[in-house]
């Protein structure tokens, strides 16, 4: 649960508000935010909804906030989907480096 604190300061929002939104006691969301007990799959998606977020993001398995579903794009294949979700879970250090590597492509093509 790395993010929820950080959303839930973000949004302006209380403990006990935020467990009230989740049909939950505030030592719940206290108990979530400081690693002592993890939420069940149904608050994962509804804490994911409060947020706008993915339940990826929510527990820490990536730094990207967007959820999968935001994207704007028209259908994406398997294949890119697959991508899409190596990318984003990838470190930092990874992505600049496959984001140089698009940019100069795309530099490139331009230029043709």
């Amino acid at each position: 649960m790395n993010h929820l604190k950080v959303l839930r300061i973000k949004k302006k929002m209380s403990q006990q508000c935020l467990a009230d939104q989740l049909n939950l006691s505030q030592q719940a969301v206290y108990k979530y935010e400081n690693h002592l007990s993890e939420p069940d799959i149904k608050t994962l998606k509804k804490l994911s909804e409060i947020f706008n977020t993915s339940i990826d993001y929510i527990v820490g398995n990536t730094d990207d906030p967007r959820r999968l579903d935001s994207y704007s794009e028209t259908a994406l294949t398997d294949h890119e989907l697959c991508f899409l979700r190596y990318y984003r879970n990838l470190p930092d250090q990874r992505r600049q480096i496959i984001d140089s590597l698009l940019e100069d492509y795309n530099h490139d093509r331009l230029r043709e």
